[in-house]
């Protein structure tokens, strides 16, 4: 990563539908370089996806949870199946410590989160789950702090970037 790379990661979080000719003009580069900078960062696979961020709160899920699990010895296909298949389930990892998978669970209501937690708690896989309810969102998902941490200054490339 470099500071186009950044700069090119900052313009399309900031502005999410525009299109290679007006990331060049937001970063002051020829569009061709804009276009082949994207090709790396796709095929290098830093950048992943273009799909909109969505507001679970607006979407009518207000109530966040973040669920550890202890699992079964060898169960983990199983928990990966059975998570899987439920909806509320945003995201779920494989972790060290005490828990052996953290889930991250939206529901549309306090009764929505209790029968999806019925449903993981009954599970044979699962032997113990505990679950923690989101009072307010301290800092938004972000990954451009982190980025620009590790920017390497000066490309070669692209001498007349800013």
């Amino acid at each position: 990563m470099d500071q186009l790379d950044a700069a090119l990661i900052d313009a399309l979080r900031e502005h999410p539908r525009v299109g290679d000719l007006e990331l060049s003009r937001l970063t002051k580069v020829a569009r061709a370089t804009v276009q082949s900078r994207l090709a790396k960062l796709e095929r290098s696979g830093v950048i992943t996806g273009y799909g909109p961020d969505i507001d679970l709160v607006a979407a009518g899920h207000p109530v966040l949870s973040f669920v550890t699990l202890e699992i079964a010895q060898g169960s983990l296909d199983a928990v990966t199946d059975e998570l899987e298949s439920l909806p509320n389930v945003l995201e779920a990892y494989v972790t060290s410590g005490t828990a052996d998978v953290v889930c991250k669970i939206a529901a549309t209501s306090h009764e929505d989160l209790q029968a999806t937690l019925l449903h993981i708690s009954q599970s044979g896989s699962v032997v113990r789950s505990t679950s923690v309810i989101v009072l307010s969102e301290l800092v938004r998902p972000r990954v451009q702090p982190m980025l620009h941490k590790g920017v390497v200054a000066g490309t070669g490339r692209a001498p007349n970037y800013r």
